[in-house]
């Protein structure tokens, strides 16, 4: 696990913090800071379940899938 050093600054009318890009995310990457006393972790954000819901549904339905040939392999001599 990488350690990096960086500094807090203010921006706007917020305290902030540089990701070094070895810690980095990625650009426009949504993040969870949980606070546990001194501790902050932060954490890409997961979906909701709505939005999982909502992917779910967009997959192909039964019938939208290629159906698979019905040809049967024989087993191998021997076996």
């Amino acid at each position: 696990m990488p350690t990096v050093t960086s500094r807090t600054f203010r921006s706007g009318n917020s305290e902030a913090v540089r990701l070094p890009k070895g810690v980095a995310f990625g650009k426009d990457i949504e993040v969870t800071i949980v606070r546990s006393g001194d501790v902050l972790t932060i954490s890409p954000k997961r979906p909701s379940v709505a939005e999982m819901v909502e992917k779910l549904l967009a997959l192909p339905g039964p019938g939208e899938i290629e159906v698979r040939d019905t040809e049967e392999i024989p087993e191998p001599p021997g076996l």
